[in-house]
């Protein structure tokens, strides 16, 4: 997989899955350096004669005085969009490298911000740029390769502060608002606008130690490159919707870009708020198959998921589920697919108990299983 540099038009046409950071440096040894410029975007200022400040009060939601929503969210919203710059010991030798993405500020009381783990991975030292004038060193708190999300810090006054939305109430064809800095500082804080393309479209990108993951993300048109990775994804009402992360870059393909739901952040980011590091539940099952309406009627078995594997002694298998049974429900919601199982899973922790309600096929009985989550392995 290689990563597009500016002005290496030559990678547009690999077929790959990218993740959205700009790599400012190698991606193989003796690969030489190619730094962004150092052009930087000026502090916004507001119109002349306005005494309004450029951010919204902490919580409070975007207040819009433009003819245009998205001229609001880009003076309002904007600010609390940050450069991350992520930076190896060797970057001055010619060893190392610089990646640059974006971040939010999500608490600016106490300098928080969440972006993406790919942004940093790997980073001995990692920079936040608020503006040209404002750049601090930042603190790692936390990071979650699962869900490819990570909480920095820095010490600042008066940080501005984003409003969080609600993922959940998202509807395809929505209007939605990116901004990120593509490419790296140079073009920070750009705006692009698009619409919500599709939910709960699963992505397979690289992961941690040569694996994959596979992210539940929000799709969008709207234009996303390299460098908007941990960057906003923002409703009319000037709310984070989503975290801004992959892109499809193939030949003859545009405007498919994925951002993780903000309803799937929140829990992760509180968890690396509170204890440092995130625990995932396990429910110890596999090979899972939605069953489709069509599916359901052409075989008569019930609409649901498929267990077409479990994890001999893991949660599942001891509370009594089998292969080949049919989950309809968690907790009684009624589930139709993987991603309602993981919705539903992710609200809890290792240890919490959760109520299935299955189908057996053989002899078609509905059945409850209370099941004891267990803790998913960190390799």
């Amino acid at each position: 997989m290689r990563y597009p540099f500016p002005g290496s038009l030559k990678y547009v046409r690999i077929v790959a899955i990218i993740l959205l950071f700009f790599f400012g440096a190698v991606l193989g040894a003796g690969t030489a350096i190619v730094m962004a410029p150092r052009l930087m975007q000026r502090p916004l200022a507001p119109a002349p004669g306005s005494t309004a400040p450029l951010t919204p009060p902490a919580g409070q939601p975007v207040q819009f005085t433009d003819s245009s929503p998205v001229v609001t969210i880009a003076r309002q919203v904007g600010p609390t969009v940050v450069g991350v710059a992520a930076m190896t010991g060797r970057s001055f030798t010619g060893d190392g490298g610089i990646k640059q993405g974006s971040g939010v500020i999500f608490d600016g009381a106490n300098g928080y911000i969440v972006t993406n783990n790919h942004v940093i991975a790997g980073a001995e030292r990692v920079t936040v740029s608020l503006d040209h004038d404002h750049v601090y060193p930042a603190t790692v708190v936390g990071v979650d390769e699962r869900s490819d999300l990570a909480v920095l810090q820095i010490k600042g006054t008066n940080l501005p502060q984003a409003r969080l939305g609600d993922s959940g109430a998202v509807q395809v064809g929505e209007t939605v608002v990116a901004i990120g800095n593509p490419l790296g500082r140079a073009f920070a804080r750009s705006v692009t606008v698009g619409v919500i393309s599709a939910l709960n479209r699963e992505v397979t990108v690289p992961g941690p130690h040569g694996a994959e993951i596979t992210l539940r993300t929000l799709q969008t048109d709207a234009p996303i490159n390299p460098g908007n990775s941990g960057g906003a994804l923002v409703n009319l009402r000037g709310e984070i919707i989503g975290i801004n992360s992959v892109k499809i870059a193939a030949s003859g393909v545009e405007g498919m870009g994925f951002a993780i739901p903000i309803n799937d952040a929140r829990p992760i980011i509180d968890q690396i708020l509170t204890r440092g590091y995130v625990t995932h539940p396990f429910l110890g099952v596999y090979n899972l198959r939605e069953i489709t309406p069509e599916m359901a009627r052409w075989y008569n078995i019930p609409e649901g998921v498929y267990i077409g594997g479990i994890f001999n002694d893991g949660p599942a298998a001891r509370a009594g589920l089998q292969v080949g049974d049919v989950i309809i429900a968690v907790d009684n919601n009624k589930v139709t697919s993987y991603a309602d199982i993981q919705s539903l899973i992710n609200k809890k922790l290792p240890g919490d108990k959760v109520t299935l309600t299955a189908v057996r096929l053989a002899g078609k009985k509905q059945l409850n299983f209370t099941v004891t989550l267990g803790e998913l392995p960190s390799k």
